[in-house]
């Protein structure tokens, strides 16, 4: 599946739909984003039920500021609209995929109890 490109207009509609969502919070700039750029494509390529998505900061600078992204790469994890995972750093395959399989796991009844308390 081809990664999809967030903004401003359509990160709610896509980070509130059910299912997972990847976010990689990048610049065209940045060095570790470039050499984390194909860890990301290639773990697209694996995962068809998993929506990956990239955020340019400099293009989007409103959703840097209002998901706190101090340092790039970051990469966010969202379940069933929730912010399950955010971690700065350009992650190895293998952490990349087993982050996934982490969010897979979630008990997403447990999680929302947790954030309601």
């Amino acid at each position: 599946m081809a990664t999809v490109t967030l903004t401003v207009k359509n990160f709610d509609e896509v980070a509130q739909a059910e299912g997972i969502v990847l976010v990689d919070f990048w610049a065209e700039w940045c060095g570790p984003c470039k050499r984390f750029a194909p860890v990301f494509e290639r773990s697209a390529g694996k995962h068809d039920d998993i929506t990956f998505a990239k955020v340019d900061t400099d293009a989007e600078p409103e959703l840097s500021e209002r998901f706190g992204i101090r340092s790039i790469p970051t990469l966010m994890a969202i379940r069933d609209g929730m912010i399950v995972f955010a971690e700065p750093g350009a992650l190895p395959e293998s952490v990349l995929e087993n982050v996934i399989e982490q969010v897979r796991g979630l008990d997403m009844a447990d999680v929302r109890r947790r954030a309601e308390s």
